[in-house]
C-alpha cells in the first residue's frame, strides 16, 4: 500500500510562524535524516488528519511529495492538542532503501474466538503488548504483524518468540522474550461448566 500526501517547504519559523500556520489550516513539521540538512515543511491539516486515521500511516514508508520533489519517510512522532481534534506538529524520517528501520509496528490479533482457552474453558484474551519493535530494511517492513490465537489453552501464553514474522524482518526484544497475550481463566468457569 503506498500512501502519498503533499507538503511546501517553509522558511519563517518559531512559535509565532507555526500559529499563523494553524490558523490557516496547516500544519508544522520537520523531516530530517539522511545525508540531506533537515527542512521546515507544512502540510495541510484536513489531508493529514485523515490519514493519521489510518493505521498504515504509522507503520509504513511513506511518499511525502515536497514542492514537486518525492521523498521517502516515515512518521516519528505526532503531536496533538490537548482537548480539540487538531494536529499540532509532526515529524518525519527520511528512509534509505539501504539502511535497516527501527519501528514499531501493530500486532493484529485473530482467532481469539476459536482458542481452547476460551470456546472450551471460557477464560478471556488478554492482549499483553499490541505493537512490536521490529528492524529491517524499508522494503520488507510490514504494516501490520498477524497474531493467530487458534491453538491457546487456557493459562498459557503466546511469547515474541513464537510469532511469524515476514523474511528478513527481527523483533527487538533486547534478550527478552516478552509475552503478547495470554488467556485468563475465568474464576468460578469450571464450577458454572460442572
Amino acid at each position: 500500500m503506498t500512501i502519498q500526501f503533499n507538503a511546501q517547504s517553509r522558511v519563517k519559523q518559531g512559535s509565532s510562524a507555526s500559529r499563523r500556520l494553524r490558523r490557516a489550516g496547516s500544519v508544522p513539521a520537520i523531516v530530517y535524516g539522511g545525508d540531506v540538512a533537515p527542512i521546515q515543511v507544512e502540510l495541510d491539516h484536513n489531508e493529514i488528519f485523515h490519514l493519521l486515521r489510518n493505521e498504515a500511516f504509522h507503520a509504513s514508508v511513506l511518499t511525502m511529495v515536497v514542492d514537486g520533489a518525492p521523498q521517502a519517510v516515515i512518521l516519528r512522532d505526532t503531536q496533538w492538542h490537548a482537548y480539540k481534534q487538531q494536529v499540532l506538529h509532526l515529524d518525519f524520517q527520511r528512509v534509505d532503501a539501504t539502511h535497516k528501520l527501527h519501528v514499531k509496528v501493530p500486532l493484529h490479533f485473530v482467532n481469539a474466538d476459536v482458542a481452547p482457552g476460551v470456546k472450551l474453558d471460557g477464560g478471556i484474551v488478554s492482549h499483553v503488548l499490541t505493537e512490536l519493535d521490529l528492524e529491517c530494511l524499508p522494503g520488507d517492513l510490514p504494516e501490520f504483524i498477524e497474531v493467530d490465537l487458534k491453538d491457546l489453552a487456557s493459562g498459557h501464553s503466546l511469547h515474541v518468540s513464537d510469532l511469524k514474522l515476514p523474511a528478513g524482518v527481527q523483533a527487538l526484544t533486547h534478550g527478552e522474550n516478552p509475552v503478547v497475550a495470554t488467556i485468563l481463566a475465568v474464576r468460578g468457569a469450571a464450577e458454572a461448566a460442572e
